[in-house]
């Protein structure tokens, strides 16, 4: 299994806000690189909710790059690569406004999503949020930490890629009975 595992935080409820980025590479189903960057948000406006959710505050981000700055050291995690991430919709969304945001061509890549799969694959669970999941796994992590959601992502799709015995991603997701997403 090779795939790149991902994360975003968000400073307010706007998608093009992200401020906080984890990436988590997977070859041979282990993880071979992990990275994570706090990202300098367009506006500066950090909702007291969101806040509230991962801690991140406008201090902590004061000095960081924005998101096209940072894009020059990132994309390559995310050309021509499988991008894994749960509940994709919010993770891949922050992706799309923010490339708008900056008049960023999108990359070429394919994504999945380990809510979905865990929903096919365990399909009496009464939740498939990311805490509920890591606690049928026994793993345990500091929850809306970028880095560290990406980590648990990453282990959910290797998990369940070793339970059907397959070797990539692309029949892990075939196997549920999922599509690839696209950009």
């Amino acid at each position: 299994m090779e795939f790149t595992a991902i994360d975003f935080e968000t400073a307010n409820g706007r998608r093009d806000s992200a401020c906080a980025i984890g990436i988590v590479v997977v070859r041979n189903s282990e993880i071979v690189e992990t990275c994570y960057h706090l990202i300098r948000p367009p506006d500066m406006y950090f909702s007291p909710f969101n806040i509230s959710i991962h801690g991140i505050r406008p201090q902590d981000v004061l000095d960081k790059p924005n998101f096209y700055e940072l894009w020059i050291e990132i994309k390559h995690y995310f050309e021509n690569r499988i991008l894994i991430a749960h509940n994709a919709s919010f993770d891949m969304s922050v992706l799309r406004y923010t490339l708008d945001r900056y008049g960023i061509n999108y990359p070429p890549l394919r994504y999945s999503c380990t809510m979905r799969m865990a929903s096919r694959h365990w399909p009496y669970q009464p939740s498939y949020r990311l805490t509920s999941v890591a606690e049928l796994l026994g793993i345990t992590f500091q929850h809306h930490h970028a880095l560290e959601d990406a980590q648990v992502c990453a282990q959910i799709a290797a998990s369940i890629a070793r339970n059907r015995e397959v070797a990539s991603c692309s029949e892990l997701v075939q196997g549920l009975g999922l599509n690839f997403g696209h950009l």
